[in-house]
């Protein structure tokens, strides 16, 4: 647990420096003032935890200093922490119960999409799950070379197409592949689609309905990758994602690469998705199961 702990800490260091560090200073033995509020609202807007995120966030710091009579800005670092814990939606287990679970991730260029795919499956590899890659992103040879060149290190079989080849029809030759040979988790990668791109966004429409052809019932889940460096632009990414599919989790990559890590608060306020996992480094396992408690700590964390 000690080692988890410091995990998060670590990953989170960089957004710790840059913005929400400044909290520690703030909140010391002083009276909480019109300044203060104004000083608090400008360190969480520097964190790129967003505007109106950050006003919600202040009025019910506000509704707890009123109800518990607070007067000293010393009092506000636990409240915070509450209320910065409430403003996430806890993370809700992973159903790998269908046989095969089908699992679409989505996202722009750049995200960490593959890379993120990869370490899902040596994950599920390692709870003795039967594991298929799909390489849905047919548009970019490379990205079919890289989870070709991660599934033989993994072990992990890839079904893939032709390079420019129909992504919808990769990803049904996909699917029924793993019928046929009873795998547990499917994970179809797909093209790094600019989400201001009509065309683009129709076609991960098509993928969508295509696997639901293969499979009734199928995608069971849309996982969109945000690149957690990109800030606040990652919320009109998930936006547009979240209109053209059935987005149901985030997964937040690079977290540890980033200052920004206040947009998590903005995309949950903002879209209601749960964040399902967080990107602490570069190795499988530092992918982890997004911990809400874990993440306001180590954001606030002073040692």
């Amino acid at each position: 647990m000690p080692d988890l702990i410091n995990k998060w800490k670590d990953g989170l260091a960089r957004t710790r420096k840059v913005a929400f560090g400044r909290i520690a200073t703030l909140f010391g033995a002083s009276d909480i003032t019109p300044e203060l509020w104004d000083e608090v609202e400008t360190t969480l807007i520097q964190a790129d935890v967003g505007v109106d995120t950050v006003q919600g966030i202040l009025d019910a710091l506000k509704e707890v200093v009123k109800a518990e009579g607070y007067t000293r800005a010393d009092e506000l670092q636990q409240a915070l922490r509450q209320v910065l814990i409430d403003r996430l939606i806890p993370t809700p287990p992973v159903d790998l119960s269908r046989r095969p679970t089908v699992i679409l991730i989505t996202g722009v260029n750049g995200s960490g999409k593959t890379t993120t795919i990869a370490k899902l499956g040596k994950q599920w590899m390692d709870a003795h799950k039967q594991v298929l890659l799909v390489a849905g992103d047919t548009y970019r040879a490379a990205a079919v070379d890289q989870l070709q060149v991660w599934g033989e290190r993994l072990n992990i079989p890839v079904v893939a197409g032709q390079p420019g080849g129909d992504p919808g029809a990769v990803a049904y030759d996909g699917v029924q592949s793993a019928l046929a040979r009873k795998m547990d988790v499917v994970l179809i990668d797909t093209a790094g689609r600019l989400h201001t791109r009509y065309n683009l966004m129709e076609e991960l429409k098509k993928v969508d309905r295509v696997v639901g052809k293969a499979l009734p019932g199928a995608p069971h889940a849309t996982w969109l990758v945000l690149d957690a460096t990109t800030g606040q632009n990652a919320l009109q990414q998930a936006k547009a994602f979240k209109e053209a599919v059935r987005v149901n989790g985030v997964i937040l990559a690079k977290l540890d690469s980033s200052a920004h890590g206040g947009m998590a608060f903005a995309i949950q306020s903002q879209l209601g998705l749960p964040i399902l996992y967080a990107g602490l480094g570069e190795r499988p396992d530092d992918l982890q199961v997004f911990d809400r408690e874990a993440f306001v700590d180590g954001i606030l964390s002073t040692k």
